[in-house]
């Protein structure tokens, strides 16, 4: 298939984004700490215009859609100021219509921090704003937290969508539902008169509806408990085509991953994709929907698990299915995509990822986005008819022109002599790569991995002259059920070993100054970097350490009233490797200087984590500052907050490294 490219820029002008050539200094921590300058572009149906979101101050963004004729200008459709509510996912409905999620995190005096997300529908100019989430009465009991999310697009269909809706307890005999029918039901809403027809009743314990993107709900997903407690354990019910009656479709657990994840249905086809696990791996299958329940497996691997669903078109029709080795790779299913993207690939510069994001409903126009290492994103229209690729949104416009560092996937001997992957990203330009100073950075999680391509937080620092060594320790997730051991916190001993051994190739490799070596992690890496300073005072020199867990007792506490609590105890685990591997109970043999960061609204790490670290270290004579932020939560998703932490921890790497500035 020849392609013709063309680069033609559009951009994406508001008050906040102004594109213009600056003749100030290069601020890397203010480039590298931006957010996106687009994010979630989405296609029309009939492939004439794209919905896309931008950065306003603060946590605020902002819904523009543009039309793709010569001429067009971004407008304004739709913003939140992120006080609290912000703006998520957005999704055309119709050529002219939009539908987007909002969402908050909010300090309830009752509850402490809550999640709160809402469902509204707009049109491409702004007017006719709707919200389609169900809105408590005087008689509902409860909170409303949980919005809905659309389920189907319903593309045959102008400005209507299904819906999975929350509907709160109710005991008032004239309500549509009673205390007993609570939960989670599927509504049929015109985006446009808010006409609902009623699709499946709220369901007690369902959490999700999968649909054959031809506007008929197929499966349910329900959680297990016991004693209101959530067990782990996902029921999973199916339909025959035409029949209303639901059937057990079977089991699979959250913890340990066993059995059958469905996550897709294939009308024509009747088939469920969804994962299970072959030789200790997660693989892709199908399950036949009908009273035979025949599986086929798709497409397995005997090194890495598979992963993720590849999507296209408006009914998201399953195309393939990617799977993360040194670089994520998709096998395809569908030939012809296979070929298109093959073609793409072409056309791009050499390594690009390329990924079909969105289309037309009838897939002449395809919105493609394309990244590698040293290309921080690029948005791209196809047109297959006239085989044209232009660009059209750069996704960090502040880094144009900047020169990033190439990721180079490495192994390194463990200890017991395993070889752990990782990514190392050296300063970029000629310079000689021996004695630099060094950054191990350990991901979050723990049942994440790194992967190959452009990160922020690691060029910044490539850029600042920094070694970065992203180590995918055992205990990651994607290499399987050996590899992920019994996850990094119950297996903490060997992640942080594996950590440390990093630093110590860095070392002995030649790479890092011995004098000149930190660490510095996020999240559960944030938890990493601190326990390693535990195990060994005298490898790193410097802690930097984002959201980080200190306290696993205090992590698990954290979800002592919520339904999940016996879950979260069972990932984290028990006994005395609950105190052997927690920070917090082991100030007295951390001897290097500590930089922490946390959001006060953050949900996934209590911000009192890094509070009682940094109390207790001060107090036992060590070295550490807490930076907070009122408003912001674990992501941290505010530019000024961002550059702020990515310019102060530089200058505490290079004081405590004795580096100059």
């Amino acid at each position: 298939m020849p392609m013709i490219k063309r680069l033609v820029l559009v951009l994406a002008l508001s008050s906040a984004t102004v594109w213009a050539q600056s003749t100030q200094p290069f601020d890397a921590a203010a480039a590298f700490g931006a957010r996106r300058s687009v994010v979630d572009v989405s296609l029309s149906p009939d492939g004439k215009s794209v919905a896309f979101i931008v950065p306003l101050q603060g946590q605020g963004a902002g819904l523009y859609t543009l039309s793709l004729e010569p001429g067009g200008k971004p407008k304004a459709a739709i913003g939140a100021d992120g006080k609290p509510f912000r703006l998520g996912k957005c999704n055309w409905v119709a050529n002219d219509r939009l539908v987007c999620v909002t969402y908050a995190v909010t300090n309830n005096p009752a509850l402490g921090l809550i999640p709160i997300s809402r469902v509204v529908a707009v049109n491409a100019d702004g007017s006719e704003s709707k919200l389609l989430s169900t809105r408590p009465n005087e008689y509902s009991r409860g909170y409303q937290l949980n919005g809905g999310g659309v389920i189907d697009w319903l593309p045959d269909e102008d400005g209507a969508v299904l819906m999975m809706r929350e509907y709160l307890p109710d005991d008032h005999t004239g309500s549509r539902i009673g205390s007993s029918e609570e939960g989670l039901g599927v509504d049929r809403i015109d985006t446009r008169t808010l006409a609902v027809k009623h699709v499946e009743p709220a369901r007690r314990g369902a959490f999700a509806y999968i649909t054959d993107g031809r506007g008929t709900v197929r499966i349910v997903l329900g959680a297990e408990t016991k004693l209101d407690e959530q067990t782990g354990v996902v029921l999973c019910w199916y339909r025959l085509p035409d029949s209303r009656q639901w059937l057990s479709l079977g089991t699979y657990n959250e913890q340990d991953g066993s059995g059958f994840r469905p996550v897709a249905v294939d009308h024509d086809r009747n088939v469920a994709y969804g994962f299970k696990k072959k030789d200790g791996r997660a693989a892709l299958y199908t399950v036949t929907l009908d009273e035979a329940k025949r599986e086929e497996l798709v497409y397995a691997r005997d090194d890495v698990d598979v992963d993720q669903l590849m999507f296209i078109g408006r009914r998201n029709r399953v195309v393939g299915v990617s799977y993360a080795l040194e670089q994520r790779r998709v096998k395809y299913i569908d030939q012809e995509v296979a070929g298109l993207v093959d073609s793409l690939g072409k056309a791009l510069p050499a390594g690009s990822g390329v990924d079909v994001t969105d289309s037309s409903v009838d897939e002449h126009k395809m919105l493609v986005y394309s990244e590698r290492d040293t290309n921080s994103g690029i948005y791209h229209i196809l047109d297959r008819n006239t085989h044209r690729l232009d660009t059209l949104f750069l996704a960090r416009k502040e880094l144009q022109g900047v020169s990033l560092a190439t990721v180079k996937p490495v192994t390194y001997p463990a200890a017991d002599g395993v070889s752990i992957p990782a990514y190392l990203t050296l300063p970029p330009g000629p310079g000689d790569a021996k004695g630099l100073p060094a950054i191990v950075m350990p991901h979050g999680g723990p049942s994440a991995r790194d992967e190959w391509g452009f990160d922020w937080l690691a060029q910044f620092y490539a850029a600042r002259g920094f070694a970065v060594l992203q180590p995918n320790f055992r205990g990651s997730s994607g290499y399987g059920d050996q590899w992920f051991q019994n996850n990094g916190f119950r297996s903490w001993s060997i992640a942080i070993g594996d950590v440390l051994d990093g630093g110590r190739w860095l070392v002995h490799s030649g790479i890092a100054d011995p004098g000149k070596l930190a660490a510095v992690g996020w999240s559960y890496g944030g938890y990493a970097v601190l326990q390693s300073a535990v195990v060994d005072s005298a490898l790193f020199r410097a802690i930097v350490a984002i959201a980080p867990v200190t306290d696993l007792v205090g992590l698990k506490e954290e979800h002592r009233h919520w339904s999940d609590f016996d879950l979260v105890s069972q990932f984290v685990g028990d006994g005395p490797q609950m105190h052997e591997g927690s920070p917090l109970e082991h100030v007295d043999k951390i001897k290097v200087p500590i930089l922490l960061f946390h959001g006060e609204l953050d949900r996934n790490v209590s911000i009192s984590q890094s509070r009682h670290l940094c109390a207790r270290l001060t107090s036992a004579g060590g070295k550490c500052e807490l930076v907070s932020w009122g408003g912001l939560d674990h992501q941290l998703d505010d530019a000024a907050a961002r550059a702020q932490m990515l310019h102060k921890s530089e200058v505490f790497l290079r004081q405590s490294l004795d580096l100059s500035p």
